[in-house]
């Protein structure tokens, strides 16, 4: 599917909606597999894969799969979520993986009512994901506020970052923050590796 200059592929597509999807670890990295390289995507600027929290066989398949360029932690502010996402960040961080890190997004940071926008509050704690970026040394690359816009634009399939206001914002610098640790990586270090692991 394409809409807004943007190609986007979901295993959703291709089930019927009301049947959960019941693969083991090998099923998941096959569709994994087709996703790269059956696909026909065309000229890309950049190619974003949304993974799932933790670690797991699909985490491994991509980084023996393709070259990763960098990894991006998403988390939100509270201490079960950033454990998990510690997780994530460690595996790209190991000798054989050696995935760069860009950085790391805090999600449902705040919330603010529509009606009262200048007011922010801290629902699942606050900066948890800023205080992980600063322990290992990594770029905070911004917050995303929960707002019911966005909601809004999940079920609508308009984007939030087209409508004015904080979620524009929000999900402007946040492309722009990632776009500019991309940038900074391929000046800085060399193309990575597809891993080898026996």
């Amino acid at each position: 599917i394409e809409k807004y200059g943007v190609k986007l592929l979901s295993i959703g597509f291709l089930t019927p909606k009301d049947n959960a999807i019941i693969w083991r670890g090998p099923m998941a990295s096959s569709a994994l597999k087709q996703f790269i390289s059956d696909v026909k995507w065309g000229e890309l600027d950049y190619l974003l894969i949304d993974l799932p929290p933790g670690t797991s066989d699909i985490h491994l398949t991509l980084v023996q799969s393709v070259p990763v360029t960098g990894a991006v932690i998403v988390t939100t502010p509270q201490k079960v979520a950033i454990a998990d996402a510690q997780k994530g960040l460690s595996m790209f961080k190991q000798p054989q993986i050696n995935v760069p890190l860009l950085g790391v997004v805090e999600n449902m940071a705040y919330f603010t009512p529509e009606e009262l926008p200048d007011n922010k509050y801290y629902l699942f704690g606050k900066e948890g994901g800023k205080k992980m970026a600063e322990k290992y040394e990594i770029p905070f690359l911004g917050e995303i506020p929960i707002v019911q816009s966005i909601r809004e634009s999940g079920d609508s399939g308009y984007p939030a970052v087209m409508k004015e206001g904080i979620t524009e914002d929000a999900f402007n610098e946040l492309a722009q923050s990632v776009a500019r640790q991309v940038a900074i990586r391929n000046a800085s270090k060399e193309k990575t590796k597809i891993v080898q692991m026996n």
